[in-house]
């Protein structure tokens, strides 16, 4: 369980980026930005960042320019709820190549 105050970045030098999926970096900063909609240039940063990691099993960034620039358009737009499943349909994707 995360510690209070604890960020993803800390939890994977601490664990190692992929100890287990409950523990997975990706997954982490997915559930951050979820949880974070409020703060638009955070939730962008958090999606630019996991726009750099790879997945090679979806030949595809877990989070994608055409998703992040969505999500961010929604947020400004205030539009949370659509923000919110283009984020799950982000960890749904990423999730299902991880367990093949």
């Amino acid at each position: 369980m995360a510690e209070a105050g604890e960020t993803p970045q800390d939890r994977a030098y601490r664990v190692g980026f992929k100890r287990n999926k409950r523990e997975d970096y990706a997954v982490d900063l997915l559930r951050q930005a979820r949880a974070n909609l409020g703060d638009v240039d955070r939730v962008n940063a958090i999606l630019f960042e996991l726009g750099r990691y790879y997945n090679a099993i979806a030949d595809a960034p877990v989070v994608s320019l055409d998703a992040r620039k969505r999500v961010v358009e929604l947020l400004h737009a205030g539009d949370m709820t659509a923000a919110t499943e283009i984020l799950d349909d982000c960890l749904a994707r990423y999730q299902v190549a991880e367990e093949e």
